[in-house]
């Protein structure tokens, strides 16, 4: 029995081979960039591949060491080359939701500042708007919990604080120390507005908006055909 392709697996799998020698590499976070790290971690044991990772988290940074990626920050370099990131939600016009991970303020900074920002998805991650099927997440800083949340509610949101659930007692923590709060919206109709109006309200350290970032998106999707592809929006 042939069991169905891993689209995460495929896409991240392709991404990794963008990557070039002498690279820095912005190391992504979430299910699909496990994948990229992985083989980016094959080709420098295999292939000779010379690269340094920066990573957007702590689980990444672990996963790159594990893998035997060499690992710096941004103190210690001047530019990054290719960032290269899963998404939550991306419209039609290339736009993104991201933070699902509760990584999105480090993957802000790694993607904004990369030359070539990669985002790797699956088909399901594909929307008609943004905010259909995933809210906006917004790191805030734990002290500034209560008045930020009745601001996202005043400026059309629904803000629920982000618990673990089932793995973890309590709010959900960023590797900066804050908490996340999840915000639904109706309707996005300018994302980039809605991203300066959330990180304007004090104590917002942070949102999942990414507004005019992504350079390349890469989709791994199943064919009618039975056979999976990767195409690039």
């Amino acid at each position: 029995m042939t069991h169905p392709p891993n689209l995460k697996e495929l896409v991240g799998i392709q991404a990794a081979g963008m990557v070039q020698t002498d690279s820095v590499v912005g190391l992504g976070t979430g299910s699909t960039a496990v994948f990229m790290i992985k083989e980016l971690g094959r080709r420098v044991k295999e292939e000779g591949l010379q690269i340094v990772g920066i990573p957007t988290s702590f689980d990444s940074d672990v996963l790159a060491r594990t893998c035997g990626i060499t690992i710096r920050t941004l103190d210690d370099v001047k530019s990054i080359d290719i960032a290269i990131d899963g998404a939550d939600e991306v419209d039609p016009n290339r736009q993104l939701i991201k933070g699902g991970g509760a990584a999105h303020t480090r993957e802000k900074i790694i993607d904004g500042l990369a030359k070539t920002f990669v985002v790797v998805i699956d088909e399901s991650k594909l929307v008609d708007r943004l905010g259909a099927d995933f809210p906006v997440p917004v790191e805030v800083i734990p002290f500034a919990l209560n008045p930020v949340m009745e601001e996202l509610q005043r400026i059309g949101g629904n803000p629920k604080l982000r618990t673990g659930g089932g793995k973890k007692v309590g709010p959900v923590i960023t590797d900066q120390g804050n908490m996340v709060i999840d915000a639904s919206f109706d309707t996005i109709p300018d994302p980039g507005r809605l991203e300066q109006t959330i990180n304007n309200i004090p104590g917002v350290l942070e949102n999942g908006l990414f507004v005019d970032l992504a350079d390349v998106i890469l989709i791994g999707e199943s064919g009618t055909d039975g056979i999976a592809r990767v195409r690039t929006m």
